[in-house]
């Protein structure tokens, strides 16, 4: 197989994971809070052993060796998250809340703590304020309760209220690097766990009650990278077909009695 037949195929691949991500993207494009995904393409080459000489011109007329072959092959060099600030919805619900600057809110799962950015909250059966998974919101003091009537008061600083009796802080985190952090479904991120960092507390984020944060994806962008990402992968079949019909055409041809 020839070596162009390798790089279409990296290529092929490549684009197949950019576009599941831009799919991922735009099928979240009405969900609260919800951070898009982007990526970056390198070309990896492969280089030979009389690459690595030094090519000190000074000494002789000529390099003394034949020009390098470098064979491109793409490859992914980074999928990161965009945490952007998405634009502010005013839906007048107590319970709805946004984040305005860097931060994210602590929930508490069946799987552990986790951070996230939607707030679309209610109050459970229980008492708790928690999100449509069940997943309770947490306050400097634990999982945020309230009781069933008053009215619910949430300042920019997090100061959580009923009928003016205050109840938690509602606790907003950071990460130094956000890196460093991966989605695991549902809204949810954590910090890798070897990432070797902890998340801490956020400074200059407010909240914004009667709020939600619009995800961050721009639908026109989007569907102009996913037609560009489909552009790319016909032109990467085309070369794995023109490669395969030039080995089948010198196969039939070289050596064939004449």
């Amino acid at each position: 197989m020839q070596d162009s037949s390798y790089s279409a195929v990296f290529g092929a691949l490549t684009q197949q994971h950019r576009l599941d991500t831009i799919a991922n993207n735009l099928a979240n494009v009405n969900t609260s809070g919800f951070k898009g995904d982007k990526l970056a393409f390198r070309d990896t080459f492969r280089r030979y052993a009389h690459d690595m000489l030094d090519p000190n011109t000074n000494l002789t007329e000529k390099v003394p060796w034949p020009q390098g072959n470098i064979l491109a092959q793409p490859r992914i060099s980074e999928s990161v998250i965009d945490l952007s600030q998405g634009s502010m919805k005013s839906t007048g619900n107590p319970l709805d809340l946004a984040i305005a600057g860097d931060g994210f809110f602590r929930v508490q799962t069946p799987d552990g703590e986790f951070l996230t950015r939607q707030g679309v909250y209610h109050r459970s059966a229980e008492g708790y304020i928690v999100d449509g998974h069940g997943n309770q919101l947490l306050g400097d003091g634990g999982p945020l309760q309230v009781p069933e009537t008053g009215s619910v008061l949430i300042d920019a600083e997090g100061q959580l209220s009923v009928d003016g009796e205050p109840i938690d802080i509602i606790s907003l985190m950071r990460v130094e690097d956000p890196r460093s952090l991966e989605k695991v479904g549902q809204s949810l991120l954590r910090v890798r766990p070897d990432a070797g960092v902890q998340p801490v507390p956020a400074e200059g984020a407010t909240i914004e009650q009667g709020f939600l944060e619009s995800a961050n994806v721009n639908v026109v962008s989007e569907m102009v990278n996913m037609i560009e990402a489909m552009r790319a992968f016909e032109a990467y079949q085309k070369m794995i077909s023109g490669t395969f019909e030039q080995d089948k055409k010198a196969i039939a041809e070289v050596g064939a009695p004449r």
